[in-house]
C-alpha cells in the first residue's frame, strides 16, 4: 500500500475460528492481520472486476441508482 494513500478505519466482526486463522497467517507471513485482510480484499476486488456476471449486475445497479437519484434531483 502506498504510504501517501488515504485510509479509512473500519470495524470487522468475524468468528473466533476465522480470527485465529487470520492471526496465524499474519504471524507466518510476518505481516499484520490488517495487511492480510487488505491483500484478501484487493484480490476479491480484482476477481469481481474480471467477473462478467458481477459486471452485469453492477451495471444494473448503477442504472437503478441513477434513476432514483434523478428522481430525487427533480
Amino acid at each position: 500500500m502506498e504510504p501517501q494513500s488515504k485510509q479509512k478505519a473500519m470495524t470487522l466482526r468475524i468468528d473466533t475460528d476465522t480470527a485465529e486463522q487470520l492471526e496465524a497467517i499474519a504471524q507466518v507471513e510476518g505481516i499484520s492481520t490488517s495487511a492480510v485482510v487488505r491483500e484478501a480484499l484487493a484480490r476479491l476486488i480484482e476477481e469481481r472486476r474480471a467477473d462478467a456476471g458481477f459486471q452485469s449486475r453492477l451495471l444494473d445497479s448503477i442504472e437503478r441508482n441513477r434513476t432514483i437519484l434523478e428522481r430525487l434531483g427533480s
